[in-house]
């Protein structure tokens, strides 16, 4: 292959939850742009449907459904509906999230239990129930939206999040994990560990924590609506054919600080 066909999405189908706004959003368009049909789920499916519609516009099909990854008999209809719409799922992209702010020894049990459910029981049910259909096929490209708060501790006057953080070292690890269980059935699992981008998680976490935040990213800029589209390509597109249990940190140096 040329170089720019290895990027090329066309004809591959791309399941992502969250998608309707922020970091989800942003990856959606990049795929979109490569050629990839699109199906968007989360809870709120109103914000999923403005941005298909938008989306469509490329001249890709687009589907946008409803979703609690947290709840199994949610994540197996929106499986299922997008086989039954596509035929196939060939890149699937767990975003959705939640968070909780809290000192650590004030964390409410059940704000923890919720952002545990979320980040990462959703992250493997969705994973699981995709796997499935990515192991008929033969192949499939997985994409786990980490985050830098997995990496290590935060300084808690940025982030005060031992919820958060914890989860997204989870998913990192059930990232090597399924990439080394599924790599023989011809699937790539990979993350993506994005620093701080202008969403609508973020956005108090930021305008609080500005200051130190840049005094510790080398590029001294918080993350574009362009950043993460290259990032994500690479690993949903045959770019990243020989890629798999990788984390690719997209936080303008932070981790190298």
């Amino acid at each position: 292959m040329k170089v720019l066909e290895l990027f090329d999405l066309t004809g591959k189908t791309a399941l992502i939850t969250g998608g309707g706004r922020g970091l989800g959003a942003q990856i959606a368009e990049g795929f979109a742009e490569a050629g990839a049909n699109i199906v968007l789920c989360s809870r709120k499916v109103e914000t999923c449907q403005e941005t298909a519609s938008r989306l469509a516009t490329l001249g890709v099909k687009t589907l946008a459904l409803p979703c609690d990854i947290s709840k199994q008999e949610d994540v197996l209809k929106a499986v299922e509906e997008t086989v039954r719409e596509f035929g196939s799922i060939d890149i699937l992209v767990n975003n959705s999230g939640a968070t909780w702010g809290a000192p650590a020894e004030e964390m409410p049990l059940e704000a923890w239990q919720k952002v545990i459910n979320v980040n990462v029981t959703g992250t493997f049910l969705m994973s699981q129930a995709a796997g499935k259909v990515m192991i008929r096929q033969g192949s499939g490209k997985i994409i786990n939206i980490a985050s830098v708060a997995g990496l290590g501790g935060t300084d808690p006057r940025v982030m005060d999040t031992i919820g958060y953080n914890t989860s997204k070292g989870a998913v990192i690890t059930m990232t090597k994990d399924l990439a080394v269980k599924w790599g023989r059935y011809g699937i790539n699992v990979n993350a993506i560990a994005p620093g701080f981008f202008p969403t609508k998680m973020a956005s108090a976490i930021m305008e609080k924590g500005r200051d130190p935040i840049l005094a510790a990213t080398p590029l001294r800029r918080f993350g574009s609506e362009d950043d993460l589209k290259g990032a994500a390509l690479f690993l949903a597109s045959n770019a990243s054919n020989y890629v798999t249990g990788h984390v690719l940190i997209v936080d303008g140096g932070t981790h190298a600080m």
